[in-house]
């Protein structure tokens, strides 16, 4: 028989599941289409890649308000004005005129784009510590459908002018929003009692533990932002590929990242730790990425996608798990604030490295994107073996006092 705890996680876990993926169904519309969108209205490579940094800066912005306030006031409330406020921006893309309503648009998603931090807040709330790479990969599995419908899905609404795919996606986010109302309960006796928003963050970006593995997030996401934002525009200029066939594409990556955080997340992270697990799909990443950025023909291309796909779908949960367990649990609203803070950052920085790139040679957008991870990857393999080291003392020392 369940618990009345278990049931409640279950429950508020399939909330989250749907209402993420329906949301980034609508994100996913969108992201494929926007440098096409830019194009058509006369945007430059540099202006593309601000369309894509602007909607980060404003998130960079808000996030860090999201985390604390949803520590003091609830989740629930900040994740229904997240999935309101996109569906609003939605709209004003929809029937922008001009390349500066675009921007507007992406302003106004980003600034209420807290959906990400209070997930992940909650996901810290009703999860234990062994729980909860399984919980974030399974959001993830959420992140990486949406990725795969909405490409598929704009693609079809593009047939009928820019705006369609627009107003596709702010209905999905209402839908969304409606779903959360209706089905998810507030998580009951996780909530701060910190006031002070500024204070708070101190607090997580003062814990020494913590701050390598922010580094490593904002370093693998300012990568991420290359390839994704910098996708649609390589494969075009070297492939002569178009949006369907771009959605295509990403439809393909997002199913095999879904693949990577439902079948492997788990058994990997059983066998060899989340930390081990989190440097090793770096590691392939930054393969995937790397064959990417030379490879001749579609083929290859497509082949190299293969890596890159799976090795961050396995990096990204469980660096999440690693960054959630080093803090208190009344703090974790905070935390993640500081974590969405981070990878809002990086993709402010990464739009505008690989854009800029891009005009001179694809060869150096992905190529230095995939140096820069390796990077990470031994970076973090030398720091968990480090902590493993020291935590393996601790207890060993714990154990003759004991």
């Amino acid at each position: 028989m369940r618990t009345s705890g278990s049931f409640v996680r279950g429950r508020a876990l399939g909330v989250l599941f749907v209402a993420v993926f329906v949301n980034l169904i609508g994100f996913g519309i969108i992201i494929p289409l926007l440098p096409f969108y830019g194009q058509r209205m006369g945007a430059s490579e540099v202006e593309i890649g601000l369309l894509f940094a602007s909607f980060s800066l404003a998130q960079l912005l808000a996030s860090p308000l999201w985390g604390a306030l949803s520590d003091r006031w609830g989740r629930k409330p900040f994740l229904l004005l997240g999935l309101l406020g996109a569906a609003v921006g939605y709209v004003v893309m929809a029937l922008a005129p001009s390349l500066e309503w675009l921007f507007v648009a992406r302003l106004v998603d980003g600034a209420c784009g807290g959906i990400i931090t209070t997930v992940r807040a909650y996901l810290a709330d009703i999860l234990d510590e062994q729980e909860r790479a399984r919980g974030f990969g399974l959001i993830g599995a959420a992140f990486g459908l949406g990725f795969i419908m909405g490409p598929l899905l704009g693609a079809v609404l593009a047939r009928w002018g820019l705006g369609a795919p627009a107003w596709g996606a702010a209905a999905l986010s209402s839908l969304a929003a409606l779903w959360t109302l209706i089905g998810l309960p507030e998580p009951p006796n996780r909530r701060s009692s910190q006031v002070s928003v500024m204070a708070a963050l101190r607090r997580v970006w003062a814990y020494r533990p913590l701050r390598p593995l922010l580094m490593f997030d904002f370093l693998f996401w300012s990568c991420q932002a290359v390839y994704q934002t910098g996708f649609a525009l390589l494969v075009h200029r070297r492939f002569g590929l178009g949006e369907q066939q771009v959605g295509y594409f990403l439809a393909f990556v997002g199913m095999l990242g879904v693949l990577a955080q439902v079948g492997l997340v788990g058994p990997v992270v059983r066998w060899i730790g989340d930390g081990r697990a989190f440097w090793i799909g770096v590691l392939i990443a930054a393969l995937g990425l790397g064959g990417a950025a030379v490879v001749p023909s579609v083929e290859l291309f497509t082949a190299c996608l293969i890596p890159a796909a799976i090795g961050s779908g396995v990096a990204i949960p469980t660096l999440l798990s690693l960054i959630s367990r080093t803090t208190p649990a009344e703090y974790q609203g905070s935390l993640q604030g500081v974590t969405t803070s981070l990878e809002s950052l990086a993709r402010i920085i990464g739009p505008i490295w690989g854009n800029g790139s891009l005009a001179l040679s694809s060869l150096l957008a992905f190529g230095s994107a995939a140096l820069v991870l390796v990077g990470v990857g031994v970076a973090a393999s030398w720091y968990v073996q480090r902590m493993s080291s020291v935590h393996g003392a601790a207890e060993g020392l714990s154990e003759r006092m004991g």
